[in-house]
Order: structure tokens, then C-alpha cells, then sequence
């Protein structure tokens, strides 16, 4: 869809939770977030007619189904739907939510992700754990002991660091550039300053990624509201335009030399998203990139053309996407320093600093944001470039 064919903007958004603390069943998260976001917009209940539920594979949502409708005590919807797309769902339901307000099929839409693994006494990898299968080509993998979203990403950093003969100081770089930010934001998990000799003190999950290259779970929910821009111009908080959309999902290797480590979905969807929006890289003000592990941002940089194949660890030690560097990345501390709610994480960042009330991590320019969701071992990509309202109205 061309860019001028998107009538769409977020207009509100809510959060509930986001805490490593007990909380009420991710049903409720939800519900609360959606109530928050619309306040947050200036709207009742009575002015959705559209909700759209972000969902994964874990078993940790499984709490979230469509009678969320009921829970929010919501009639006469004309869109209501579950969005799975592992990791990417929160973009791709933002993506379906602009497509139907811009076709006429809804006014107003709520995009919601909830989630509430962390139990009080239980370990975190027990609290996302699953039961294994020793069947099949996964059977295959687990007598490996590949288990768990680490060890996959465990091998593109691998991969990557050996491709480009770099060391784990191209991860810790990573790392320690999102804490920087994440002590600018009083919403963040992690604070405290992280030094690198603290970093590498840390224990491997699944080497070469240590602790801090791994993503904080937190139990909370987000909610996005998504109306055109003409209605979102009449509420209550700045909007965010969407100014482009796109996704990328590389299916089975092939013949081409995109190496599936050292590659992902965003490889496919920068040029259309680019494109749409009619301007270059070099427009983009700021990323708001899907980092669930240190790797992710590596590649994303290079996949999005802020750097060459092999160039990011040089750009990110050198201070590139740190307060100050060349180009904000993660301002509000990611999911690395952050929290980790899925693709709404990099959503909700962008969101408030596209509004300009990002505090004392606000930067300079938000005028376009580029924000990415990643799904499987960068198996599903979904982004989007945000825009502030009073340079694209």
C-alpha cells in the first residue's frame, strides 16, 4: 500500500504492569492496558469498534483469547481478531489495524499484548519453559541440547563474531549502549550503570551470549490505539503517524548467499518500507529495534543499510547508537535494559518519542522512526516508520 493510501495514526496508548513482580493473569494486563490507552487518547470503551490481540507461541499467553472482547465489556465490534506472528504479532496487528481504519472496515482500533510469566519462587526458564518433544527434526535439536531462544540466537552471534573475526566485545558494546539509555527512563527495569568489566563478569546463558545480552521478561501489558489521522488530530495526545509498513519473512534458505545467521526478514522489508515512505535511510532519525538478544541490533543496523555487512560492532563501539552517538537506537533501554513485552517494547518507545515526551532521553529529532519486530530465529519481520505529526500532517 503506498504510503499516501494509509490514512492511520496511534493515538493513544496504555500500559499495565511491567513489573518483575506478581501481577493479575495476563487477561487482565490486557484489559487494564486497553483502559489506559484509551484515557490516555481522550475515548471511552463505546468508541472502539476494532480489537486486535498480539499473540506468540507461549505458553504464557494462552491466557488471551478472543472473549477478551467480554472482559472489556466491548459490543457491536466490526474487527475483532487474534494476531500470531510470534515475535513480529505486535507490528503485524498495528500493520492490519491501519489497513482496516484506512479501508473504512473499522474507526477505532485497540492492539493489545499481555503477558504474565514471572511466578514469585519460580525461575524464569521454568516459567517459559515447554514440554519437549523427542519426536521429529526438533527431537533432533533437543538431544543436541539446543533448547530455548538463546541457544538459537546463540548461534547467528556466533556465526557473526566468527564471519567477521570479531570477539564478544561487539556484544558487550551492544549491551552497555541500551543500559546507557535505559538509566534515562524511569519505566526501565535496569538502571543502574552497567560497565563493561560487569558485563563480561556476567555468566553465559548459551555462549557467546552472556547475561546482559539476553532480554529482561517482565509481566505487564501495552495497548496501542490505532484511528485515522484525522480523527487522532481532535484527541487528546500528539499522534504518531504511520508513514509506511512492511514485512519480510525468508522461508527456506536458498541458493542467493543470504546466510540464515547472518540474515533477516528486514533484509526483504527495508527497500518497500523505504520506498513507501519515499525517502532514504539517511532520513531516519531514530531505531527502535526488536533486541531481545544483543545480536538482533548488530544486524538489524546492517539489514536497514545504517551499516555494511561486518560494520555495526565497529559503528556500536564506537559510541553510534549510545546518548549522543549518531543515531539514537533503543532509547528507552530496549529489551535488554528495558522490558521485554514482545514487538510492543519498540512500539510504545517510538510512540512516546514520536509525542516528544520521552524526558530526559528525549532526542533532538524523532521526526522518522524506523521500528522493527522480530519473530522465530529471524524467520518473521514486521516494521514500521512512525512520524511526528506536526512535520507530516
Amino acid at each position: 500500500m503506498p504510503a499516501a493510501a494509509i490514512n492511520a495514526s496511534i493515538a493513544g496508548l496504555g500500559k499495565a504492569g511491567i513489573t518483575r513482580e506478581a501481577t493479575p493473569p495476563a487477561r487482565e494486563l490486557a484489559r487494564l492496558a486497553v483502559l489506559d490507552a484509551l484515557a490516555d487518547a481522550g475515548l471511552t470503551r463505546q468508541a472502539l469498534d476494532g480489537l486486535l490481540i498480539c499473540r506468540t507461541s507461549a505458553a504464557t499467553d494462552k491466557d488471551l483469547g478472543l472473549d477478551l472482547q467480554r472482559t472489556l465489556g466491548l459490543r457491536d465490534l466490526a474487527l475483532l481478531e487474534i494476531v500470531l506472528c510470534e515475535g513480529a504479532s505486535a507490528i503485524a496487528a498495528i500493520q492490519q489495524a491501519a489497513l482496516a481504519v484506512s479501508a473504512g472496515l473499522a474507526t477505532t482500533v485497540a492492539c493489545v499484548f499481555a503477558d504474565a510469566p514471572l511466578v514469585p519462587g519460580k525461575r524464569t526458564s521454568e516459567s517459559f519453559g515447554r514440554i519437549k518433544s523427542p519426536s521429529g527434526i526438533d527431537g533432533l535439536r533437543y538431544s543436541a541440547g539446543l533448547f530455548g531462544g538463546a541457544a538459537i540466537y546463540a548461534l547467528a552471534a556466533r556465526r557473526y563474531l566468527d564471519h567477521y573475526g570479531a570477539n564478544e566485545e561487539a556484544l558487550s558494546s551492544v549491551a552497555v549502549a541500551a543500559r546507557q539509555w535505559a538509566m534515562l527512563n524511569p519505566d526501565a527495569i535496569f538502571r543502574q550503570p552497567l560497565t563493561r568489566d560487569q558485563y563480561f563478569a556476567a555468566r553465559y546463558i548459551a555462549e557467546p551470549l552472556r547475561l546482559f545480552d539476553c532480554a529482561i521478561p517482565v509481566n505487564g501489558g501495552i495497548a496501542a490505539i490505532v484511528t485515522s489521522r484525522e480523527r487522532a488530530a481532535d484527541l487528546r495526545q500528539p499522534p504518531a503517524h504511520i508513514l509506511s509498513m512492511a514485512q519480510g519473512h525468508p522461508g527456506t534458505p536458498d541458493a542467493r548467499g543470504f546466510e540464515r545467521e547472518l540474515s533477516t526478514g528486514g533484509r526483504i522489508a527495508a527497500p518497500a518500507l523505504l520506498a513507501r515512505a519515499g525517502i532514504s535511510v539517511g532520513e531516519v532519525d531514530q531505531l527502535q529495534l526488536y533486541d531481545a538478544f544483543s545480536i538482533s541490533t548488530l544486524l538489524s543496523l546492517e539489514q536497514y543499510g545504517i551499516c555494511g555487512p561486518g560494520e555495526a560492532m565497529h559503528f556500536v563501539a564506537d559510541g553510534g547508537i549510545a546518548p549522543g552517538g549518531r543515531i539514537p537506537v533503543n532509547t528507552g533501554g530496549g529489551h535488554l535494559s528495558g522490558y521485554y513485552l514482545q514487538g510492543m517494547t519498540p512500539v510504545a518507545e517510538a510512540v512516546i518519542q514520536a509525542r516528544g515526551a520521552g524526558g530526559d532521553r528525549q532526542c533532538g529529532k524523532a521526526r522518522t522512526i524506523l521500528v522493527t519486530n522480530e519473530g522465530g530465529r529471524f524467520d518473521y519481520h514486521a516494521a514500521l516508520l512512525l512520524g511526528q505529526a506536526e512535520h507530516w500532517s
